[in-house]
């Protein structure tokens, strides 16, 4: 339910948009020409306030779609059955294709809409493309299985911290038996008991019972910012051993924003007819997409089988392998983009059009070579973040690992304005003229390249510093009895 309300915010925003897209008094006037350029009005603090109030109830509806969606879609899928082992790798396969089929007619025909029929109308159609989701999701609603809630994981993760400091003067029992853990198959105790490891024992130190407690613990009078089970440690270790993890892959995405973005102005400088028709530039990035839209199935249907008998893993590779290859691929789409944009200006150069602003004699296809090893890099990374938080993961804190991993990409978005600004000012202007034919663009994509190729260095040390978790003991009988129950209701 909670997931239809946040798609109903979607909706929300988008018909925000399209009221403002019909309505001419909601928006600024047309610019007007003038001899000395274009004299445009600046748009009114209501109009602005109606424009943003509709673009943030988007982002954060697609937010609460984006973390919740991965995890409610995995979770149909009992890793504990051996017959559906590898599924839940499979349904992220497909998640990320289903993302990019709704890519592909968004830079498509929404685009081709908004051109040629008119902003409100492309927001229409969003807006029912939204609502057909909900009316699908909302059928499905009843056949869903529904883990139970076990309150906040971000809540657990402060007890932790509390209690190992109010215990900091206590010292480590020899035996990790002797550490508080809840094993009364009465309990409602969490989806799995976790092993405890070795690392960060300091937090260890929360999980300390005290002579002074024994009795409350007995009777169930012990507050969790006292004392915690080992299983509620070691789901924070999960997460700080993660984070390396995530900081690691943030700047693939400062890749991807920055191959986005300058991949458009390059190719308004470069003949983008195909077969008489000629591809509108917001309509670029639709060319990795397709890639992704043919590879994808390969990946499932012939490369997973394929490594799965030399590895004997269901999932073909590991989750951190995955990972390092996209980080691999990206660093040579960078080194490929540059190659590209040598030979753009090149071509410029040779027929005298370097401050011409008509389309250059090389076609815009010649990005296809970067974007296509650029997609499958994104298909090895993003899924493989996914499917990596969600399996290491405790049961209780998938949904926010699943959300980690999308905060990392959004990141890697911002600090790619930052990546922008250092760089023009430590070179003293690559990227500083409006004209790419001056600028050395070519450049920035080679120290895009290099800077992956450290940034993977970091990734192969933080990856070989990760320890897999252990689970002690699955899902309890009282724990599936709860379960069957929400399922039912």
């Amino acid at each position: 339910m909670t997931k239809i309300v946040i798609m109903w915010t979607i909706v929300q925003g988008y018909c925000l948009l399209t009221v403002q897209a019909h309505f001419p008094h909601l928006r600024p006037a047309p610019c007007k020409e003038a001899p000395a350029g274009s004299e445009c009005e600046a748009a009114g603090s209501s109009q602005e306030a109606f424009l943003y109030t509709g673009l943030y109830l988007i982002a954060l509806g697609t937010s609460g779609v984006k973390a919740a969606l991965p995890a409610l879609g995995a979770d149909q899928f009992d890793d504990k059955d051996p017959s559906e082992a590898g599924k839940v790798s499979s349904f992220f396969n497909w998640f990320l294709f289903s993302l990019t089929i709704g890519s592909i007619v968004g830079l498509t025909l929404i685009v081709w809409i908004n051109t040629e029929v008119g902003w409100d109308w492309a927001f229409v159609v969003c807006s029912i493309s939204v609502l057909a989701a909900i009316f699908v999701v909302f059928l499905g609603k009843s056949f869903y299985r529904h883990n139970v809630p076990q309150g906040s994981p971000i809540l657990r993760f402060l007890q932790v911290f509390v209690a190992s400091i109010r215990n900091r003067k206590l010292p480590l029992p020899v035996n990790a038996n002797e550490l508080h853990e809840i094993r009364d198959k009465e309990a409602a105790i969490p989806y799995e008991i976790l092993e405890k490891t070795d690392q960060f024992r300091f937090l260890d130190r929360a999980a300390i019972i005290r002579n002074d407690t024994i009795a409350s613990i007995s009777t169930n009078q012990q507050g969790p910012w006292r004392l915690c089970t080992v299983t509620q440690v070691e789901e924070t270790k999960i997460l700080i051993r993660m984070l390396p993890i995530i900081l690691s892959t943030i700047f693939m995405a400062t890749c991807m924003a920055q191959l986005q973005t300058f991949s458009i102005q390059q190719s308004i400088t470069m003949d983008s007819q195909f077969l008489g028709f000629k591809i509108p530039g917001p309509s670029i990035p639709v060319i990795p997409l397709l890639f992704m839209f043919f590879f994808i199935p390969f990946y499932e249907r012939v490369f997973v089988p394929l490594a799965r008998k030399i590895t004997g893993i269901p999932t073909g590779i590991r989750h951190l392998q995955r990972i390092g290859i996209g980080l691999v691929l990206t660093a040579a789409s960078m080194a490929i983009a540059g190659f590209v944009e040598t030979r753009r200006k090149n071509v410029a150069i040779k027929h005298n059009m370097v401050d011409s602003t008509e389309p250059l004699p090389i076609s815009v296809f010649w990005l296809g070579f970067q974007f296509c090893v650029f997609g499958m890099g994104d298909i090895f990374t993003l899924v493989g973040l996914l499917e990596f938080f969600y399996a290491e993961s405790s049961a209780g804190m998938k949904s926010l690992s699943t959300a980690i991993a999308w905060c990392a990409i959004a990141f890697g978005y911002f600090t790619s304005t930052v990546v922008v600004t250092v760089v023009n000012k430590a070179s003293g202007g690559w990227l500083a003229s409006n004209n790419l034919n001056k600028d050395k663009l070519d450049y920035f994509y080679w120290l895009l390249s290099v800077l992956s190729v450290l940034n993977f260095g970091f990734y192969l040390v933080c990856a070989s510093w990760y320890r897999y978790k252990n689970v002690e003991i699955h899902q309890n009988d009282a724990l599936e009895e709860k379960v069957d129950m929400a399922r039912e209701a």
